[in-house]
């Protein structure tokens, strides 16, 4: 269905790109979400294996070591990745993956899978904005508020590293160029 099997949407903390996943599977429930990996503590309403799968710092670093994943990272104090044994099992039953990931696991997405991944960068009007979401979902100490603050400087300037960038001000809108690159990538 796709031509680039692996849609990749990134962003800083903050910046919609769970919410424009979210409204990526609801116009195509053929994609399949990839689920990430994390030692972060669970959110309230998270569920084990389907927003991510929690493991402890020991069960991570021990996949590290066994070279099972295609991208991670130590974002915050807690390991992010995704697993190649997800990205596989995906591909071999012929499905699209939807990935929701932070920019260098975007970049290292691309670089294990060139001819299969799609990167879409997401980002705020200002970051001004992107700092008043942050506030306002109150899920960080004032420490790590900061600290996804500074993370989201560098980010942003990963954006020429995409292949199409959307602006996420008016949620609609964004949901409308969402929707026009992901028809482009049909095959």
């Amino acid at each position: 269905m796709f031509k680039k099997k692996l849609i990749v949407l990134s962003s800083p903390s903050g910046g919609g790109k769970s919410t424009l996943a979210n409204y990526l599977m609801t116009l195509y429930p053929e994609i399949r979400f990839s689920v990430s990996c994390t030692t972060r503590k669970i959110r309230e309403g998270e569920v084990h294996g389907k927003d991510y799968f929690f493991l402890t710092k020991e069960e991570f670093e021990e996949k590290v070591a066994n070279g099972e994943f295609a991208e991670y990272e130590q974002i915050f104090g807690n390991y992010y990745g995704t697993l190649k044994s997800e990205i596989k099992k995906h591909l071999n039953s012929g499905n699209s993956i939807l990935f929701d990931v932070d920019v260098k696991g975007a970049v290292s997405l691309r670089r294990n899978f060139p001819d299969d991944t799609l990167l879409l960068f997401i980002y705020p009007p200002s970051f001004e904005e992107l700092q008043r979401r942050l506030e306002k979902r109150s899920t960080e100490s004032p420490e790590e508020l900061y600290t996804r603050l500074e993370r989201a400087k560098e980010e942003l300037e990963y954006k020429e590293l995409f292949d199409h960038s959307i602006l996420n001000d008016v949620l609609q809108t964004a949901f409308n160029d969402l929707e026009e690159v992901i028809k482009e990538n049909l095959s």
